[in-house]
């Protein structure tokens, strides 16, 4: 593993600092096809705050039929729009839509945005009390309104919070799809289901799409308090976008990089990825004092390049646009080393494997909910089982409690669970969101809440603790397998 570049200390007040760090695994077998280099970039954004709101709100509301049973959904999400409202500052942009096969206006009443101030709160909460439900869902309505209002307010970050409870049943009118595509890059998007209809991989679509995060509530009445967390998050979010470059050396192609920490995101080229020189640029949005990790993939050709030594692959770099006071961190490398030790080139960077195992998660977690829709009870437990051995060995407790409210968990690590009885539909759905929520584990032991901003202590202990190794004293990540200088696997003795 290599760690380079940690963030500098000691910023001056109101002058952002990035920071960035590449862990690897640099060795790699010149005897493989297709030879693929993985690396874990940590982002970091410290003295963000301070420089004052440069947010614009848009608040969606699912207002279909379906919103009218139980009574308490609808008035769950009127109360949870107006504890948004009242979270935002003066003269912050806002707006309400009304969602159902169309979206109109329901705050302010013509396709504008409001300022916040005492009057116009006061104002939008009587127009959200006054809503009624009826009608379909067509969420690209919703989105293609949101993105219109945005536009023409043209403010550094744009957000929309959306809130449905069933599926994208009138999607032929405004396809989802296409309307993304418009919707990429012009805003982030966090989305939430409530009551019992609402499908987890649609909101997934639209967040990862939109570089939000998905959630959900089991309990309607909880859904204001978490309104009002997710906006006071938003108000610490003052750096609008931050773009990250790979210039990958001659013989190298950048694969992929996406978002794995704190959600998945997506990066692509509609997203405003761009080729400069040579380089891949791209760019991420909304930042306030957080880290983020992305999992960069790099292909490789080891042909007329020497063995047994380490080669620079490729060169990362940050950089803010349009923010003269940021300190950015100095670019740095991706490095190979062809070997033809298999006993080097098999391991994988410690960061790498952990957010290639919460992806595998995700993937059993998702089959077994595809099981489950199909009435194949045996196939979602195997599955359910398959996702709760891989959070025992990720040592996320977390997520096993998650899987422990649909199956008994008769031994995690041999994969032994047994579905419980009364698990419905909505249950899958659930988890499907709460595992879209990534931890990191490897080497801070730290995660996030969902949809948070900071890091915090997660279960796992002492997981982030640095030992040495026995042969060259390198220390190394307590969950490591082997040692990154020397290639010592731990455990085998001196």
């Amino acid at each position: 593993m290599v760690e380079t570049g940690a963030p500098q200390a000691g910023g001056t007040a109101g002058q952002a600092t990035v920071g960035l760090e590449v862990s690897q695994w640099k060795y790699l077998s010149g005897e493989v096809s297709d030879p693929q280099m993985h690396a874990i970039l940590s982002v970091r954004v410290d003295g963000a705050e301070g420089g004052g709101p440069v947010l614009a709100q848009v608040l969606a509301l699912d207002c279909s039929g379906s919103m009218t049973w139980p009574p308490e959904k609808l008035h769950a999400a009127q109360e949870a729009a107006v504890a948004a409202i009242r979270e935002l500052p003066d003269g912050t942009p806002f707006a309400v839509v009304r969602g159902n096969e169309r979206g109109t206006m329901a705050y302010p009443g013509t396709p504008s945005m409001a300022h916040a101030s005492h009057e116009t709160r006061e104002r939008a909460e009587r127009a959200v009390y006054g809503l009624v439900a009826g009608g379909g869902t067509c969420i690209g309505a919703w989105l293609d309104l949101a993105r219109r209002l945005l536009t023409e307010q043209g403010a550094p970050i744009g957000h929309v919070l959306l809130l449905t409870d069933g599926k994208n049943e009138h999607d032929a009118q405004m396809p989802l799809a296409g309307v993304l595509q418009e919707c990429a890059g012009r805003f982030v998007c966090d989305a939430w289901g409530i009551g019992d209809g609402w499908d987890a991989r649609e909101l997934l679509g639209i967040t990862r799409r939109l570089h939000g995060s998905a959630s959900s509530v089991r309990e309607e009445e909880a859904l204001p308090m978490e309104y009002e967390k997710l906006v006071s998050r938003l108000l610490t979010k003052t750096v609008p976008e931050l773009a990250i470059s790979v210039t990958p050396m001659p013989g190298a192609e950048v694969r992929y990089l996406k978002q794995v920490f704190p959600t998945e995101a997506e990066l692509t080229p509609e997203d405003g990825t761009e080729r400069i020189e040579g380089s891949e640029r791209f760019v991420t949005r909304a930042w306030g004092d957080e880290t983020r990790r992305y999992q960069l993939c790099l292909s490789a050709d080891p042909a007329g390049h020497p063995r047994r030594e380490d080669l620079q692959l490729a060169v990362v770099a940050v950089e803010v646009p349009g923010a003269q006071e940021t300190r950015l961190p100095t670019p740095q490398p991706c490095l190979v080393h062809w070997t033809d030790n298999p006993a080097l080139s098999r391991h994988t960077d410690a960061q790498v494997e952990h957010f290639e195992q919460h992806q595998r998660l995700g993937e059993a977690v998702a089959a077994a909910t595809d099981a489950h829709r199909r009435g194949e009870r045996d196939i979602a437990e195997h599955q359910l089982g398959r996702a709760a051995q891989l959070a025992r060995a990720m040592g996320a407790d977390e997520q096993l409690a998650r899987l422990a409210r649909l199956a008994r968990i008769d031994d995690a690590s041999a994969g032994r669970v047994t579905l419980r009885p009364d698990v419905t539909a909505v249950d899958f759905e659930h988890l499907i969101t709460a595992s879209s929520h990534s931890s990191y584990g490897p080497a801070s032991g730290t995660g996030s809440e969902p949809g948070g901003t900071a890091d915090v202590t997660a279960t796992g202990g002492s997981r982030g603790a640095a030992v040495p190794c026995p042969v060259c004293s390198h220390k190394a990540p307590a969950a490591a397998r082997f040692c990154p200088s020397c290639g010592h696997r731990f455990g085998a003795g001196p």
